[in-house]
């Protein structure tokens, strides 16, 4: 893979990570329509951590609340104000759980570009009607929400399969749920980190042994600093116009990419 290569993986992931598009998705599909060599997950996965750095960075301020309020509830064993952090890791807690339940069979058979369409149209279905609904007054940051924090960790599990888009799904549930537009983004880009964080730390070895992706460490670089780099654009534009614009037209060109993945599965078959 080249340079250019590599910073044009950073861009899609970059974008596509915010925008409820399926960042995995379309760096799956890269290779496919391109003709490229699949780099693999770790590189994929790779490409979202220049996206956590930039969710980091741009949320710095709920980080930090995320961190004061963890280190109150780990060493004071005090709850009290620390309504955030708890559906935080409540939802965090049963992500993991169904990843890990789920991860084998995703990794095996969820790269199919014809599941991958399958994905982006059914799961754009969804986001396109609970978009409809009139914005909530549920803010996970300022009210308990044990059942609906699970419910939103559960459904952004579902993300591991390529298609899905882990914003997207999120946003999804958080909008049936009654959350607004901002309040169910800003949530859900703050919950892609443990996520991503975790994965790294779990396909550590694999990526110190070098042995897990067949890019030169050169060419990660540069895909993880365009990566973080366009994310942070992405975060800052998409809060400005989510509120005005709404997802209908993002859950329509993902129907259309959708339609578009089916139908060049089953012909090229």
């Amino acid at each position: 893979m080249s340079e250019y290569w590599a910073l044009f993986y950073g861009f899609i992931q970059g974008v596509s990570e915010f925008l409820p598009i399926s960042s995995s998705g379309h760096l799956a599909l890269i290779p496919y329509f391109f003709e490229l060599k699949d780099p693999g997950v770790i590189f994929d996965l790779l490409m979202h951590v220049g996206t956590a750095v930039a969710v980091i960075l741009y949320f710095r301020k709920e980080v930090a609340r995320l961190i004061s309020e963890g280190l109150r509830l780990v060493f004071k064993r005090d709850i009290t104000g620390t309504i955030f952090c708890q559906n935080f890791l409540i939802a965090t807690a049963f992500s993991f759980i169904l990843i890990l339940l789920i991860k084998d069979f995703a990794l095996t058979h969820g790269r199919a570009p014809k599941i991958i369409g399958f994905n982006f149209i059914f799961f754009s279905i969804l986001m396109y009607f609970s978009d409809r609904k009139p914005g909530g007054e549920l803010d996970l940051t300022k009210v308990s929400g044990v059942k609906k924090s699970i419910i939103i960790g559960l459904s952004q599990s579902l993300a591991i399969f390529p298609g899905v888009s882990r914003s997207g799904i999120t946003l999804t549930t958080s909008r049936y749920l009654g959350m607004n537009r901002v309040d169910a983004s800003r949530f859900s880009f703050l919950l892609s980190l443990p996520v991503i964080l975790g994965s790294v730390v779990f396909k550590l070895p694999e990526i110190m042994s070098g042995e897990a992706t067949p890019v030169s460490f050169n060419i990660i670089i540069i895909g993880v600093i365009s990566s973080f780099l366009f994310g942070i654009i992405t975060i800052h534009f998409f809060l400005k116009v989510i509120s005005k614009l709404g997802l209908g037209y993002l859950s329509l060109y993902r129907v259309l990419v959708g339609i578009l993945l089916v139908y060049m599965a089953y012909t090229s078959s």
